[in-house]
């Protein structure tokens, strides 16, 4: 009991509220409406690609219960020195990745998969160095979770398809991505 620190017990706290409360309305009080509304044409893009409307729930659930967990532990100042340098750099890398996507998305027969799945599977190990003491094991599986299913070679074919059926969705999600950029969120 010596090693008892209330602050830590009201982190862990937090975090598991939190995590029990992903759904789509308490999730509005930490989610600015830009963000929500890439999560849901994330949320149909997933749907779309696995053709389980639970699945897609489940990865979205999984990046919301994320976010939110992350921000509770930045607005808590739980991060050190080192870890704000890498957060800053998966800031950067996140940034790539969106003007990488509006870019693929505004130059018909650009795509390159590669770069995709790369700035993706950097942003998923960034992430997990970050957190790597201060998140279970469980949910680094969620970051994994969503970070793989996001970057499937199928699904980023599909997505970024000129004559694709999901092109309405990536024309969103980038509006929103570049929303986001200009306002320095990302």
């Amino acid at each position: 009991m010596d090693n008892f620190k209330s602050k830590t017990l009201a982190m862990t706290a937090q975090k598991k509220i939190l995590g029990k409360m992903a759904n789509k309305t308490s999730v509005q009080m930490f989610i600015d409406d830009t963000t929500s509304e890439i999560l849901d044409e994330l949320y149909h893009i997933s749907k779309h690609h696995t053709g389980n409307r639970t699945e897609a729930q489940k990865v979205i659930k999984n990046l919301i219960k994320i976010a939110v967990k992350i921000g509770l532990l930045f607005r808590n100042n739980c991060f050190s020195t080192e870890e704000l340098v890498l957060a800053t750099d998966f800031k950067k890398k996140l940034r790539q990745g969106a003007m990488t996507s509006t870019s693929f998305y505004e130059v018909d027969f650009t795509f390159d998969q590669a770069v995709m799945e790369d700035i993706l599977t950097s942003c998923r190990d960034m992430l997990l160095k970050l957190v790597n003491t201060h998140l279970t094991p469980k949910s680094h599986g969620r970051i994994k979770h969503v970070f793989n299913h996001y970057s499937d070679p199928a699904l980023l074919t599909a997505l970024f398809d000129p004559n694709g059926p999901l092109r309405p969705n990536l024309a969103k999600i980038c509006k929103g991505l570049d929303k986001l950029m200009e306002d320095g969120t990302i």
